[in-house]
């Protein structure tokens, strides 16, 4: 299944009044070839539109060449990945009234975003990435965008940890084994709920690190990247990290949502999405390598620095390793600038020298348990969880 809304939910759209909205997704679903040239929407105008490629409405990539040197990825060139079309720019008027839903726990009500901000305050640098980034690296070209590396961004954010909330409303419920989380985006009228609706259930143990964030990178939360609150799921592919969070529930079982069910589960290649199918939940140890680019002209024989970034999902970074000819021979990197935490990438460096030829540039990563980032995919129908360092690898020209 690709990270786009499913072809039955078009199909409802159409045959039961939400024509509107399946004009404005078909819109959205454009070749790259033809998706690039498009200019920002209104409610990501304020992006740096050089640093990014536009496939669609919804779906931005950060280009490989914008991410730089230090840790954290401007606000304005972090990509964005909506499976909804965002609520109205209105929510965002009187922040501070926006309602959580709590259920699950021993005294369930709701709580203004005010309340929120009165039980605590944390501050997390996180890697958000979309459970597609590396898509495009898939042979089979599985449907959805064709994320190459730029599907992915080291922010920081601050709210509330919800073991806070959780603590102030007098603890879950016995027998609760998952934290599932409801976004606030509109749906059509006339379809099942169910078939839209943004709603992502994770094991209970993601309890202890989440979030509760309205600010992102020193500013309030933006309505592109699901102001004015938004469930963060440290070392989750993004898709958990719910936008808009209107409801917040400790449930014995994961939602029947569409988009849990059947969506984001790492369906192996002539089958169909299943329930019982691995989720798309913890990210794995992955790294990739921003300069030299593969596009770029050819390089100059002689000193080269090659730069990228590793991440470990709910783990840190222990180690980059990098080769110059394809994973032969590999070398230590070296992590560079501050440590932020296991839940942030790591810049890494490593000086070489390279002669006259071709050269395939590859970086591995080795996590704080041992993990190290695997050399080959795992094929799945949706182009999900690509931690390749292979697929990943950068081919440059030396004069």
């Amino acid at each position: 299944m690709s990270d786009s809304p499913s072809t039955l939910s078009r199909r409802q759209w159409l045959g039961r009044g939400g024509a509107a909205l399946a004009a404005w997704s078909l819109g959205a679903w454009t070749s790259p070839a033809f998706a690039q040239p498009r200019p920002l929407p209104a409610y990501a105008a304020w992006k740096d539109a050089p640093s990014l490629i536009v496939h669609s409405n919804t779906t931005m990539e950060t280009r490989r060449g914008a991410f730089g040197t230090s840790v954290i990825t401007p606000s304005n060139q972090l990509y964005i990945r909506n499976n909804l079309p965002p609520p109205e720019a209105a929510i965002l008027a009187q922040r501070d009234e926006w309602v959580l839903e709590l259920v699950g726990v021993a005294q369930a009500r709701s709580l203004r975003l005010a309340e929120l901000k009165t039980l605590g305050l944390e501050t997390v640098a996180t890697v958000l990435q979309c459970s597609g980034n590396g898509r495009a690296f898939f042979p089979g070209k599985p449907s959805g965008t064709p994320w190459t590396v730029g599907a992915a961004g080291c922010v920081v954010w601050s709210g509330v940890p919800v073991r806070n909330v959780v603590k102030a409303l007098g603890g879950v419920q016995d027998g609760m084994k998952f934290l599932t989380g409801t976004g606030g985006e509109k749906l059509p009228e006339g379809i099942d709920p169910k078939s839209l609706v943004v709603e992502r259930s994770v094991p209970l143990a993601a309890l202890d690190d989440a979030l509760l964030a309205w600010e992102m990178n020193g500013e309030p939360l933006s309505l592109a990247h699901g102001g004015p609150l938004r469930l963060i799921v440290p070392g989750y592919q993004g898709v958990n990290n719910i936008k808009y969070i209107q409801r917040l529930a400790f449930t014995a079982r994961e939602t029947d949502a569409r988009i849990m069910a059947h969506g984001y589960r790492l369906t192996p290649p002539g089958q169909q999405p299943d329930p019982a199918q691995p989720s798309v939940w913890e990210m794995g140890v992955k790294s990739w390598i921003n300069s030299p680019q593969p596009a770029q002209e050819p390089l100059a024989a002689g000193p080269v620095l090659i730069h990228g970034v590793a991440f470990g999902g709910v783990r840190g970074v222990q180690q980059v390793e990098v080769s110059v000819d394809g994973g032969k021979q590999w070398q230590p990197a070296e992590l560079v600038g501050p440590d932020l935490g296991r839940f942030a990438w790591r810049q890494f460096a490593f000086k070489t020298t390279l002669a006259s030829g071709t050269h395939l540039l590859v970086c591995r990563a080795t996590d704080t348990a041992g993990q190290v980032q695997p050399q080959a995919r795992v094929d799945n129908t949706g182009g999900y969880n690509n931690t390749s360092w292979l697929d990943h690898g950068v081919k440059v020209q030396v004069a």
